[in-house]
């Protein structure tokens, strides 16, 4: 009897266990999908730079066939410019400002208020990076977020607009980057000819950090069912 129940003990720790270790990627998974804005910073006023709006599919059945950006007016982002999108047709919609942006080149009055990338497809299982280029950064704030919506091919629409509070990141967070003091920028301006791959670095960067993270939760799960299974056997040898 006592072997048999062993057995059982230990199957059950094995169940628990994978489980969990399935919970576990599986969050992280969902962690890793939302639409995202790299590099993560950039210094205030900073100018002739790349911002690169990660979209990633989360559909097993769809495929997602619109992507938008809104950007900032009350602090906008000014000389914007949309890099060709293999597949994709870009369209970019400009909003009179409230308040007009004085600069060394005069004073800006209009300013791009959304992007709208149609045309394409994105699978499931992959990504698309949608770059743009930048004339210059505002200085009076610290952080932009650019809402996002995504379509699939199913007619289901995604809003990634919410906005972080300081405490647990929300269910569908908006892009957030995050303007620092001069010379704390995480990504220089990039020239003409290397701005895509500059903002794909990062990009990788940041994937890269999510894969070692989840490669801890795998490490802790391991972990957790070596200590199972001494238990249970530990128990048993006594038995």
């Amino acid at each position: 009897m006592s072997t048999t129940r062993s057995r059982t003990t230990l199957r059950r720790a094995a169940t628990v266990t994978a489980l969990t270790a399935a919970g576990l990627l599986a969050a992280a998974g969902v962690a890793s999908a939302h639409v995202t804005v790299h590099p993560e910073s950039y210094a205030k006023g900073a100018t002739d730079g790349v911002l690169t709006f990660r979209v990633p599919n989360e559909e097993d059945s769809a495929s997602t066939t619109k992507v938008q950006v809104f950007l900032p007016t009350d602090h906008p982002v000014l000389g914007v410019l949309v890099h060709p999108q293999d597949g994709w047709t870009a369209k970019v919609t400009t909003t009179k400002l409230k308040t007009p942006v004085k600069t060394d080149d005069g004073t800006i009055t209009d300013a791009v208020s959304a992007i709208t990338w149609t045309g394409g497809k994105i699978g499931a299982g992959q990504y698309e990076d949608f770059d743009v280029a930048f004339g210059q950064l505002p200085e009076d704030t610290g952080q932009l977020t650019f809402k996002t919506l995504q379509t699939y091919s199913d007619g289901t629409l995604v809003r990634w607009i919410e906005e972080p509070t300081g405490g647990e990141e929300p269910e569908n967070p908006a892009p957030v980057l995050k303007l620092t003091a001069g010379g704390e920028s995480t990504a220089p301006a990039a020239s003409k000819s290397g701005s895509a791959g500059t903002s794909k670095a990062a990009g990788s960067s940041d994937s890269t950090a999510r894969g070692l993270g989840v490669a801890g939760l795998v490490v802790g799960v391991l972990g957790l069912a070596a200590a199972a299974f001494a238990i249970v056997r530990s128990r048993s040898a006594r038995s």
